[in-house]
């Protein structure tokens, strides 16, 4: 048993050195960039090639890879029928699932799993949050709010907690999903309950470091942490205001109100901050987007410029629902709420131009957009690969390629709604059936 451990103790240290990880939500700097050399230009004949594929159950989890294993949750246990959003009162029976795979074969090295009953959520495929791993541990975050530490190698439970006990309150209305944070010695959550939106624990013991915020909905948006203001600041991004927080002590060091009106319940916050030089960008699908300027030698912040629309079906700039904008050149990019691509000034907040992502009108139409050099691979939710240009002057399309099957039912039709990873130069991709790794290697490296 020994031998076991410390052949992958050194397999797990010799992989750390090799990099080119993907080992949280949008990589290794959370920000979504895919930052490899030796990546294909064009797609081969039939598309990317298909290194491995694993049956999986249902959820939205994104894979986490890290020192060749890749990080995955899933579901087991009763289905509703197709269509059907949100269990009656007794609930869903099932299991969460956490799985580890080797990530050059697909072999399934470990799987741990827990009874988790959905009550009271809609969408009950399966967890949402993408693994967080660090310092030989994995961090997993549960769509009822089981937030639990393994040993990254083993499997093992260091600890658990659920959010919802802890802190008396109820998971949101569409699960737990904001992906957990590692800051410092502590891992960050949105919670909820009184005083605690946001919590802070130990990551080595699960003890709670610290608590704050109080909100009558947490939202959906990962918490963030930025360089600003000669500090590093917290950035939550909750269902009623734009925030800044101590990392290590949770005192808050500013907040706007966004929107300025009553919020539409239930609130939506579901895209990742993004932040580009001093300008900091977030966007709703009921209230349009928020832009706001950082100081450059204090934490603090006003608003650049936000959009006036409130309403989900006439947008006046970007409403984003799921699919986080980026900000490249002094521009936004991101995708409108019935799937149009859309290209803002940053500074002004004009819409420069927009370009159709689905083949008709859909509302919660959604494309993953990863910056790769002076390119961007686009991952909609149809299951299409796409490398494209995106710049001022519009958008060129360079390949497409389907790689996955939406297996997904909402609103009408078919998919998926899980974002992928980039690591090891292949993108691992996931639905409610299977994962799979395809390679982006160029052939001549």
């Amino acid at each position: 048993m020994m031998r076991i451990f410390l052949v992958g103790t050194f397999f797990f240290l010799a992989a750390t050195a090799k990099g080119n990880d993907w080992p949280q939500w949008q990589g290794p700097k959370r920000d979504g960039i895919w930052r490899e050399s030796g990546i294909l230009e064009k797609f081969p004949k039939g598309g990317p090639k298909v290194v491995w594929r694993q049956k999986l159950g249902g959820g939205f989890t994104g894979p986490a890879v890290a020192h060749g294993r890749v990080y995955v949750m899933d579901r087991q246990g009763e289905m509703l029928p197709k269509g059907k959003e949100v269990p009656g009162k007794a609930g869903l029976p099932g299991k969460e699932r956490i799985l580890c795979f080797n990530a050059a074969d697909g072999e399934l090295l470990w799987k741990q799993e827990y009874d988790c009953r959905y009550q009271r959520i809609y969408y009950t495929s399966g967890p949402r949050a993408t693994p967080v791993v660090h310092g030989g541990k994995v961090y997993t975050l549960g769509a009822m709010g089981d937030l639990v530490c393994l040993d990254a190698v083993k499997g093992t439970i260091h600890w658990k907690k659920n959010l919802p006990e802890e802190y008396k309150t109820k998971p949101p209305l569409w699960g737990y999903a904001g992906h957990p944070l590692i800051e410092g010695d502590c891992v960050i959550s949105l919670a909820g309950g009184k005083g605690s939106a946001v919590v802070a624990l130990d990551k080595d013991t699960g003890q709670e470091r610290w608590k704050a915020l109080t909100v009558q909905e947490v939202g959906y948006a990962p918490p963030m942490v930025f360089e600003a203001g000669g500090l590093r600041q917290l950035i939550i991004w909750h269902t009623e205001a734009l925030v800044s927080l101590a990392p290590k002590t949770g005192k808050t060091y500013w907040s706007i109100k966004f929107p300025e009106v009553e919020p539409e319940r239930p609130g939506i916050t579901v895209a990742t901050p993004r932040l580009a030089g001093d300008l900091l960008f977030v966007s709703s699908p009921h209230h349009g987007s928020l832009m706001v300027k950082l100081s450059k030698d204090k934490p603090a912040a006003q608003v650049l410029w936000k959009g006036k629309s409130n309403d989900l079906t006439q947008p006046d700039g970007l409403h984003n629902l799921m699919g986080s904008p980026v900000i490249a050149d002094n521009h936004v990019y991101g995708v409108c709420n019935f799937g149009e691509l859309r290209c803002l000034d940053a500074v002004t907040g004009k819409r420069i131009w927009e370009k159709k992502t689905t083949p008709r009108k859909a509302l919660g139409a959604t494309t993953f957009i990863v910056p790769h050099k002076k390119r961007f691979f686009l991952y909609n939710d149809q299951g299409d690969l796409i490398i494209a240009r995106l710049t001022p002057k519009g958008y060129e399309e360079i390949d497409r390629a389907k790689v996955i099957e939406p297996t997904l039912f909402s609103r009408g039709r078919d998919v998926v709604w899980s974002h992928p990873a980039f690591a090891n130069r292949c993108m691992f991709g996931r639905n409610d059936k299977e994962i799979v790794c395809l390679s982006l290697k160029d052939s001549q490296n």
